[in-house]
């Protein structure tokens, strides 16, 4: 790169033309209710009117699109983006580069396609309102590279210059971290969606006889099988066929969706240590390219679960003072070794475990739950005498609930040592939390009239990142336990 490829361009540069194609993404989006009301249309017979209505639809996207493709001009200045859009309403908007926090590179298919990508600059009002202040959509890639390299460099106070962009060569230094596709698709089979297995059986259960998709119903598998007989024998021989079929075939559903869904993000996963944080690319269709500044870096998350944590599995996340997409916390490694974790926690110089050993929470906290338990089971047990024994399976339940409450309290500990807190705390999601002590923003001491009776309080901690002060908390302290330590926070 020369010094003339990072100097101001002397006049406003609008997007590449082939924005009118990337930029239909979005029109497609919100075109939900036109393709609805034209299916209406074609459904009573009124094909004329729904061409019409997908026609003028389709016209006006594409005026729209080519309107502001026109209108839309920006400037990269010495100290300062400015960028300016609007036909009747026109704005201006300044984005001064010490404001910027990030600035990261996009690519969609057709941006790869084309070599162009899309450059996104973030400041603490974008955190706040969880999307870009600044936003570049369809430009040239070499371009995306130079303006991200340019307000890195000023936005340091150097000078610019010819060394200052990441060579293509980086490549041969290996990874801090990386997935290959083997480790993505193991990461996919973990990340199985149970809000798609509750809508497919909800769908399936007050929609299945109209679709024709019902994995619950025996005529569904009769219907399946007929031509084999002795399946459909077997179907018509035990109920709980359908029901164990219905169950695989969503769980299936679930665990093939949670592939294709990590597929999609996580391909080509790679974080690499730079001189002031970390840079990671990943996505298959659509390619990031996200820079985390170190100095933004609030706390640490660790988190696993008891099937992950049996094959020795965790997911590591940074909190940043910005955002990732809408999340607040950028993954860092989608499914890492313990030992990998601790890599990437230790290039930040701060430690993955506590030095003086682990704190675990009063008793109390567990019989408080198991009191609430033991209150719901006496309920269960007066409607299985009154009402139905089917109630008694509720009392099963609860005992399920009280063993499960009893892990998590197990599992839910503290440290505190010179520099950092740690919080342990989950066990179907367990999460660790480490925070530098001059990173909490505030201490809070909460408590009712039931954790008062059984001697614990709740302890918060504010802790700046994303979009707002993520909470961190110890559930139960003793309030002699919880004013000392508050002590040593305030103290150090």
């Amino acid at each position: 790169m020369t010094d003339a490829a990072l100097a101001p361009p002397a006049r406003g540069e609008r997007l590449h033309p082939l924005y009118l194609v990337t930029g239909l993404g979005k029109v497609v989006k919100g075109a939900w209710g036109v393709l609805a009301g034209g299916a209406y249309l074609a459904v009573q017979d009124k094909l004329g009117l729904a061409l019409l209505l997908f026609g003028g639809f389709v016209l006006l996207s594409t005026a729209s699109l080519f309107i502001r493709w026109l209108t839309f001009e920006f400037r990269l200045e010495d100290d300062q983006l400015r960028i300016e859009q609007g036909l009747l309403n026109r704005s201006s908007r300044t984005i001064p580069f010490d404001r910027v926090t990030d600035v990261d590179i996009e690519q969609g298919p057709i941006h790869r396609i084309f070599g162009l990508a899309r450059v996104k600059m973030e400041t603490g009002a974008s955190a706040a309102a969880k999307e870009a202040d600044g936003q570049l959509d369809t430009i040239r890639l070499e371009r995306a590279q130079e303006i991200r390299d340019y307000i890195r460099t000023r936005r340091s106070g150097a000078t610019p210059s010819p060394t200052a962009s990441i060579p293509e060569t980086e490549n041969i230094v290996p990874a801090l971290f990386a997935m290959d596709s083997r480790r993505v698709a193991l990461a996919g089979m973990f990340n199985f969606s149970l809000a798609v297995i509750a809508a497919l059986f909800g769908v399936s259960q007050t929609m299945g006889d109209v679709i024709g998709f019902d994995p619950f119903s025996r005529g569904f598998w009769l219907e399946i099988f007929a031509s084999t007989g002795p399946l459909r024998d077997y179907v018509l021989a035990h109920q709980f066929v359908a029901a164990l079929g219905g169950t695989i075939v969503l769980v299936v559903i679930g665990v093939g969706t949670g592939m294709v869904r990590t597929v999609l993000r996580e391909h080509g996963f790679r974080l690499d240590r730079t001189p002031t944080g970390f840079r990671r690319r990943r996505g298959l269709l659509t390619l990031t390219d996200v820079t985390i500044p170190e100095r933004r870096i609030q706390a640490t998350i660790l988190a696993t679960g008891p099937i992950k944590r049996a094959f020795g599995w965790h997911i590591l996340k940074l909190q940043s003072l910005a955002t990732d997409g809408k999340q607040g916390s950028h993954v860092v490694a989608p499914l890492a070794t313990s030992e990998e974790a601790q890599e990437i926690q230790l290039s930040l110089s701060r430690p993955m475990a506590p030095a003086e050993g682990w704190r675990s929470l009063p008793f109390g906290h567990f019989m408080s739950g198991a009191a609430i338990t033991l209150g719901a089971g006496i309920m269960a047990l007066a409607a299985a005498a009154l009402l139905s024994p089917l109630a008694l399976f509720a009392v099963a339940g609860l005992g399920i609930a009280t063993l499960v409450n009893w892990l998590e309290w197990r599992r839910s500990r503290y440290a505190l040592d010179a520099e950092h807190l740690f919080i342990e705390q989950g066990w179907w999601r367990q999460r660790r939390a480490i925070v530098p002590v001059c990173r909490i923003q505030s201490l809070d001491l909460t408590e009712n009239f039931w954790t008062r009776a059984f001697g614990f309080v709740r302890m918060q901690f504010g802790v700046a990142g994303g979009t707002m002060l993520s909470a961190f908390a110890i559930e139960a302290l003793s309030r002699a336990d919880a004013e000392a330590l508050r002590e040593r926070l305030v103290a150090q």
